[in-house]
C-alpha cells in the first residue's frame, strides 16, 4: 500500500487505470478516460492519499487554456455569425441552469452537488474545475470547502454515467422515433441535395481524387478549356499526349482525334466523365503530373459563408484549375467536402493538386499552415499568464465579489491566443498532437487530483442520495435536447442530421456525434456539432462559478 499512496503514483495509477476502464464499451456509449480516471481516483483516495492542490490548479490551467486555444477561431466566427445553431448552445445552458435550481431547492443540494450535477449531466468536466475555484472562494473553512468538492465530485462521477447515456441514447435512439426518421436515408438524401453525387463521401475506402489516361474519342474538337466547363470543372485535362509528345495542357488547347488526355480529378466526376471519352489506357510515360497537397487557415474574407462549389465559381476558371479541396477541418474535426458545404472563417483546407496550381490557390484564399511540430513555449507560457491575470482580476457588484477565476482566465486567453494564432498562424504554433496532449492530459490529471482527494467522503454521498442522483442525470441531460430537438425540428424546420449534430455539440459529447456519426453513416451530422460546441464548450464551463453562487444562495 505504501506505493499507492505516494501521491505522484497515486496520479499516474489513476490516469492509467482510468483510461484502460475507459476504453470498455456498451452498446454505443463508452465511459471515457476522464470518468475513469475520476473512478479509480475515488478509489484509490479511500487510502487517504493527498495531493497537492498547485498540482491541480496547474493541470487545469494547462487544460483549460488549450481548450480555448482549439476552439478560439469556431468561437468567435460563430458568435457573429452561427446564432442559427448557437440557440441550442443557449437552450442547452438556460434549462440546465433551471433544473439544477429546481433540484437543489426541492432536494437541499449543497454548493458541490448542484454544481457536480450540472457538470456531470452536461457532460462537461471543465465546470469541475471552475466550480471548485468558486467553492475555494465562499470563505469556508478548509474541512467545509474540502466537503463541498468532494460532493462536486462524486456527484460528477454519478450523474456524468447516466447522463453520457442520456444523451447518446436520445440522439441515436429516440430522437430519430420521435422525427418519424431512418438515420441514414435521411443523412444520404441531405448529401444529395448538398452535391455528394460529385464526391466520394460514402466510400471512404477509395481515393476520392485520382488521375488516369484516356483517348479523345468523341470530345476531339473541342477545346480542353469546354470538355473542364462540361464537367463542372470538377476534372481537369493536365497533360496529354500527341504521337510522341507530351504537352502541357492549356484551356485554349485543342484536342485531336489520337490524343491520350490524362485527367485529374474526383473519382466519382473521372467515372462519371469516361462516358464522354474514349477508351481508357494506362497512364503514357511523362504524363504524371507531380501531386501535392497543402494545408491552409481560410482567411479571405469574401470565400466566408460561401459553399464550396461557389467558391470554386467565384475563384474563376485558372484560380481554380488542378486545385481541389479535398478535405475541411473545424476545432479538429473533419466535415464532408460537398459541393454544398458552407466553409467558415479559419477552417483548415487541404488543397490537392499541382504544386503551382496549389501555391497560386493557397495565395489567394489564406494562411499557409507552418510545417513544424515544434511547440512555442513561449506563446504558450505567456498565454497562461496572462489567463491567470485576468482569472486575478475582480469588481463588486452589490455584495457580490465577481470574478473568472483561473480557469476562466485561463479559457479567455485560451480563446484570444487561439484567435490570434489563426491570423498570424506563423507565430505561437501550438501543433494539434501537442494541443490534444494538452487538453487530455491537464484534465486527466486534474481529475485525478480531485479524485484522489474526494475520496475518503464519496461513499457517503452516494449513500446521502441513493438513486436520486442517477435519475436527475438521466433527466437534466435528455430535457434540454428534448427541448431543442422541437425547436430545431418544428420552429427552425433543420433537417435531422444536422440538428441532432448540434444537440451533440450543445452537450459537448464527443461519444454522441460519434455513435451518430456511424448510425448516419454519413459525416454531415458533424456539420451541425462544431457549431454549438464551439459555443458550448466556452458557455458551459463558465456557468460553474454561477451554479456554486446560486446553489450557495438558495440553501
Amino acid at each position: 500500500m505504501g506505493l499507492l499512496t505516494n501521491a505522484t503514483a497515486a496520479l499516474f495509477l489513476s490516469i492509467a487505470l482510468g483510461h484502460l476502464i475507459g476504453r470498455l464499451r456498451i452498446g454505443p456509449v463508452q465511459l471515457g478516460g476522464v470518468c475513469g480516471t475520476l473512478f479509480v481516483a475515488l478509489a484509490i483516495g479511500q487510502l487517504g492519499v493527498t495531493v497537492s492542490n498547485d498540482l491541480k490548479n496547474t493541470a487545469f490551467a494547462l487544460f483549460i487554456f488549450a481548450l480555448g486555444f482549439s476552439a478560439g477561431p469556431q468561437f468567435f466566427v460563430n458568435i457573429r455569425s452561427g446564432w442559427r445553431y448557437g440557440i441550442f448552445s443557449l437552450i442547452e445552458v438556460v434549462t440546465v441552469l433551471a433544473l439544477v435550481a429546481l433540484a437543489t431547492v426541492m432536494f437541499g443540494f449543497d454548493a458541490g452537488t448542484a454544481a457536480g450535477l450540472f457538470a456531470g449531466s452536461a457532460t462537461e468536466s471543465a465546470v469541475l474545475g471552475t466550480a471548485a475555484e468558486a467553492i475555494s472562494r465562499l470563505g469556508l473553512d478548509a474541512a467545509e470547502a474540502g466537503r463541498l468538492e468532494a460532493n462536486l465530485a462524486t456527484a460528477y462521477s454519478v450523474t456524468y454515467i447516466f447522463g453520457l447515456v442520456a444523451i447518446v441514447v436520445f440522439i441515436t435512439q429516440i430522437a430519430p422515433l420521435i422525427l418519424k426518421v431512418d438515420l441514414a436515408e435521411e443523412a444520404r438524401k441531405l448529401g444529395e441535395k448538398l452535391g455528394s453525387g460529385d464526391t466520394d463521401e460514402y466510400e471512404p475506402g477509395l481515393p476520392a481524387l485520382v488521375g488516369r489516361a484516356f483517348r479523345a474519342g468523341p470530345v476531339a474538337g473541342s477545346t480542353v478549356g469546354e470538355f473542364e466547363r462540361s464537367r463542372h470543372n470538377f476534372v481537369t485535362i493536365e497533360r496529354l499526349k500527341r504521337g510522341r509528345d507530351i504537352i502541357e495542357a492549356g484551356r485554349d488547347t485543342v484536342i485531336e482525334a489520337d490524343d491520350i488526355l490524362f485527367l485529374l480529378g474526383r473519382r466519382q466526376s473521372i467515372i462519371t466523365a469516361q462516358d464522354k471519352l474514349g477508351e481508357e489506357v494506362p497512364v503514357p510515360n511523362g504524363g504524371n503530373v507531380p501531386i501535392t497537397s497543402l494545408d491552409l487557415v481560410l482567411m479571405r474574407k469574401d470565400a466566408f459563408g460561401l459553399s464550396v462549389s461557389q467558391l470554386r465559381r467565384a475563384a474563376g476558371p485558372e484560380l481554380q484549375r488542378g486545385v481541389f479541396i479535398s478535405g475541411i477541418r473545424r476545432l479538429d474535426r473533419a466535415i464532408p467536402v460537398l459541393p454544398g458545404t458552407i466553409l467558415q472563417q479559419g477552417d483548415i483546407l487541404t488543397l490537392y493538386g499541382t504544386e503551382a496550381a496549389v501555391t497560386r490557390a493557397a495565395k489567394e484564399l489564406g494562411h499557409k499552415l507552418p510545417p513544424t511540430d515544434q511547440t512555442d513555449f513561449v506563446f504558450l507560457g505567456l498565454g497562461i499568464v496572462v489567463g491567470l491575470f485576468i482569472g486575478g482580476l475582480s469588481f463588486k457588484a452589490g455584495a457580490l465579489d465577481l470574478t473568472l477565476g483561473t480557469g476562466g482566465g485561463a479559457l479567455i486567453a485560451g480563446l484570444v491566443f487561439g484567435w490570434l494564432h489563426m491570423h498570424f498562424p506563423r507565430h505561437g504554433t501550438l501543433p494539434v498532437p501537442a494541443i490534444e496532449f494538452m487538453k487530455d492530459f491537464g484534465l486527466s490529471a486534474f481529475i485525478a487530483c480531485v479524485g484522489l482527494s474526494a475520496g475518503p467522503d464519496a461513499i457517503r454521498l452516494i449513500a446521502e442520495y441513493g438513486l436520486q442522483l442517477p435519475l436527475l442525470g438521466l433527466l437534466v441531460s435528455a430535457l434540454p435536447a428534448l427541448v431543442s430537438l422541437f425547436v430545431g425540428w418544428k420552429l427552425m424546420k433543420i433537417e435531422a442530421p444536422i440538428l441532432l449534430g448540434a444537440i451533440a455539440g450543445q452537450h459537448c459529447s464527443t461519444p454522441a456525434i460519434t455513435a451518430l456519426v456511424s448510425q448516419s453513416k454519413s459525416g454531415i451530422p458533424v456539420i451541425g456539432y462544431t457549431v454549438t460546441y464551439a459555443i458550448s464548450n466556452v458557455l458551459l464551463p463558465l456557468m460553474g462559478p454561477v451554479v456554486v453562487g446560486m446553489a450557495s444562495a438558495l440553501q
